[in-house]
């Protein structure tokens, strides 16, 4: 098994083929993860999975599970929970709050996080150069407060947004501000949202299973074009206000 170290400086990845096959698609291993670490390897579709010793460990996942915005499924109790409940859900007020949640949400099989702060300090810098973004959803507590209940963060590149992580306080907290995002990011002229792993969660919104060669194919596409509208941030869907779902 021959897994190769990338130098500080050199973003380029090898082809990933090898990875696959070989390595349970272990790509590489770096001392880096600054910006041009991170986009060179969303754009060929390896990204980040969790550090250790001061190294960072990049992978692959094939078939790639990704959700096309235009087939997302909305279930009928779902469906009953974005037209009645109250909650507003917004984009990028609350990226680095976001992202902390998700490190601490505990994982079914999992001992810690893989969103140790190096993580969290290198998302936060793709966030102020425009490239990283988070969903938020809150409810209003007894006193009619708004409080963050759940939420997801991930990188976007051209017309893909690469899905990182989600977090739930309270019940149906993530799946809201999901099924609220999807829409949004569509308008905005997202074509492919890169859900990494599949998940019974995903799928029920519709996720499936792309070739991962044609979804290199679709990647090298999709990040040269520029998106019709600027992804933003203030209100994307609130009950509370008016909503797409009411």
């Amino acid at each position: 098994m021959n897994i190769p170290f990338l130098p500080p400086q050199d973003y380029r990845f090898p082809n990933p083929d090898y990875a696959l096959e070989h390595c349970d698609g272990l790509v590489g291993v770096s001392a880096d993860l600054d910006e041009g670490r991170l986009l060179a390897a969303y754009r060929s579709g390896i990204f980040p999975w969790f550090s250790q010793n001061g190294l960072f460990y990049w992978f692959a996942t094939a078939p790639r599970t990704v959700l096309l915005p235009e087939k997302l499924h909305i279930g009928k109790s779902l469906a009953k929970t974005l037209r009645n409940k109250p909650y507003r859900v917004s984009v990028n007020e609350a990226f680095g709050e976001v992202v902390a949640h998700c490190a601490a949400a505990p994982r079914p099989g999992q001992d810690g996080t893989w969103i140790a702060p190096e993580f969290q300090t290198a998302y936060a810098r793709l966030h102020d150069i425009g490239h990283a973004h988070s969903f938020e959803c809150r409810y209003p507590d007894e006193q009619g407060r708004l409080k963050l209940v759940g939420g997801f963060y991930g990188v976007q590149i051209g017309r893909v947004f690469y899905g990182e992580s989600m977090f739930a306080l309270a019940p149906d907290a993530s799946k809201i501000a999901f099924a609220c995002a999807v829409p949004y990011l569509a308008e905005r002229g997202v074509q492919l949202i890169d859900c990494q792993q599949d998940t019974a969660h995903l799928a029920r919104f519709g996720s499936e299973q792309m070739d991962f060669h044609d979804f290199q194919t679709a990647l090298k596409r999709l990040n040269a074009m520029d998106l019709v509208g600027k992804i933003g941030h203030g209100t994307v869907c609130s009950t509370l206000e008016k909503c797409r779902y009411g």
